[in-house]
């Protein structure tokens, strides 16, 4: 008996057109000393449902594919996690197949009808099991919240005389961000989709 094997695609939804954006940032009309990090990270609406967002990925994976690519995506297409709050997915879909599903998010420019709002949907990475894809959300997730506070906390030091940078060379280990963004096996790793199990 033959399994079948997926790949669970970890995505973020970012919003560059400050315009449209939900949320408000604080300070003056023309400041823009809002950190990089935090600029196009922006919660997406209540609106965006999981619904809405299989939607644009089979609209997306019918335009560029057509008829073929509906049907091989169609039977394993499902989104395992949609975080408003973070603009976080995680979507599951057949491991052959996964690659018509990532350029289907790579072509997205806008979020359809309900939320009519320009964004840019970043496939962040491709692991075998939805454990490693939740690990490196979390991860991120620290390292974005890392980076602001060091930005911001830099900025207090700027303005109060002092030395530090934002820019400064990160002290701690895991905040370096993984230069691939496919899960490569190494020769000791286990997961759920080893081949010996044919």
């Amino acid at each position: 008996m033959v399994r079948i094997k997926h790949r669970y695609l970890l995505v973020n939804i970012l919003y560059p057109d400050q315009k449209t954006t939900n949320v408000k940032l604080i300070g003056r009309p023309g400041d823009h000393d809002v950190p990089y990090s935090v600029q196009f990270r922006q919660p997406s609406s209540d609106q965006l449902t999981v619904q809405i967002l299989l939607r644009v990925i089979r609209d997306g994976v019918a335009t560029l594919f057509g008829d073929y690519g509906s049907g091989k995506v169609s039977s394993s297409l499902q989104i395992k996690y949609l975080s408003a709050a973070t603009s976080t997915a995680i979507i599951r879909v057949s491991r052959d197949h996964y690659r018509l599903v990532w350029a289907a998010l790579s072509f997205v420019t806008r979020l359809p009808k309900p939320l009519d709002q320009p964004c840019v949907i970043q496939v962040v990475r491709v692991s075998g099991t939805i454990k490693k894809a939740e690990e490196e959300a979390i991860r991120r997730a620290r390292i974005s919240i890392r980076r602001a506070q060091r930005a911001a906390k830099g900025k207090d030091v700027a303005a109060l005389g002092g030395v530090q940078s934002a820019d400064a060379p990160d002290e701690d280990d895991d905040l370096a961000m993984i230069n691939g963004i496919e899960d490569r096996d190494g020769p000791g790793d286990v997961d759920e989709d080893s081949d010996d199990m044919v």
